[in-house]
């Protein structure tokens, strides 16, 4: 694909209209228009492409073994759609690894991949990484919390990128339920998405504001793309591709796929806190840079949260400072790996 062609024909609309392009109605699937594993493994054949799975994973041995055992055997022995499945493991303090291991996957540990480019900074360094050691033309990222673990999580992700020739980036979605103490909610779940995500989209990018689930931890894309974006580190690593991918490459570029429902352990709100600080700070870099907005000051890279306890109110301080990799292609041992030219 011309990639400068692309880009400059989306530079030539000033400012891209959601009316014009219909961009909801043609780039929204479900998974069921692709649940024909044979009619997939055929297209990928003509696609001739090569498919990775990737599991980012810290401490989820009680999740990590379904997921990698259901892909082996239904994605990967029934039905050789996936060529390659890979855990980069955030030093896990439990036996994630080597459950993983286990049962079938290539697991890796965060820190050994490129050691000298930065210390392991959380779930975007780690999706970094594994360009570095997944070797497939298409690569797709599956959070490993998962407890209603599917194949649609997989062949959902690849159908588009597979049959629809300018989809090169595609964002999952889904009805997310929230766990209360006595029941579960059948709604509720994303919150970040909703309270942070959703609400700076629309201010400052509302085309991206229509992608349903945009921090999913279920996506993929082609690799010619993805190795051509940098990655910001910890949360704010979903957030950057979708702006990056989106300025660069254009909405054409990117779809979105229905996968019904996802049960995962939801997460406290000091958690989300943590979470939506990292988002915060991603979006806000990425707009000062595009000359959107102008901050007077440097941003603290430390998250100040409240805790109550014993009838006292405690402060606490966290360092949450978000990095940028750079683009993968521009890393000399990846284009040696990939028998690229140096520079």
């Amino acid at each position: 694909m011309d990639w400068e062609a692309l880009r400059a024909c989306w530079d030539e609309q000033e400012e891209p209209s959601w009316e014009r392009c219909d961009w909801f109605s043609t780039n929204t699937f479900h998974h069921r228009q692709f649940s024909d594993l044979e009619r997939l493994l055929e297209k990928k054949g003509a696609r001739r492409a090569s498919v990775s799975v990737c599991l980012p994973s810290l401490n989820v041995e009680s999740t990590i073994g379904d997921i990698v055992r259901t892909i082996r055997r239904e994605l990967m022995e029934k039905v050789p759609l996936v060529d390659e499945l890979v855990v980069v493991d955030g030093d896990s303090s439990d036996r994630t690894a080597q459950v993983a291991e286990a049962e079938g996957a290539k697991v890796f540990r965060q820190g050994d991949i490129l050691p000298h480019i930065g210390s392991p900074q959380g779930k975007g360094d780690a999706l970094w990484r594994s360009l570095f050691c997944t070797r497939g033309d298409i690569v797709v990222w599956v959070d490993s919390d998962i407890r209603n673990f599917h194949p649609r999580f997989v062949y959902g992700i690849l159908g588009p990128l597979l049959f629809e020739e300018n989809i090169r980036y595609v964002k999952g979605f889904y009805q997310r339920p929230l766990a209360g103490e006595s029941r579960l909610f059948r709604a509720g779940g994303g919150r970040v998405t909703e309270l942070v995500a959703r609400p700076m989209l629309s201010l400052f990018y509302p085309e991206l504001g229509s992608l349903i689930q945009p921090l999913a931890g279920e996506y993929g894309g082609w690799r010619e793309v993805l190795e051509r974006v940098p990655f910001f580190t910890r949360y704010g690593v979903e957030i950057g591709l979708n702006v990056d991918i989106y300025t660069r490459f254009g909405m054409e570029v990117i779809g979105q796929v229905d996968l019904e429902e996802r049960e995962h352990f939801n997460q406290p709100l000091s958690a989300l806190g943590r979470m939506a600080f990292e988002i915060i700070q991603a979006l806000l870099k990425r707009l000062e840079e595009q000359g959107r907005i102008k901050l007077l000051t440097r941003t603290s890279p430390e998250f100040i949260q409240v805790d109550y306890q014993e009838g006292q109110y405690l402060l606490e301080k966290v360092d949450l400072h978000v990095e940028e990799r750079p683009p993968m292609i521009e890393v000399e041992e990846y284009r040696e790996a990939r028998g690229l030219p140096a520079g």
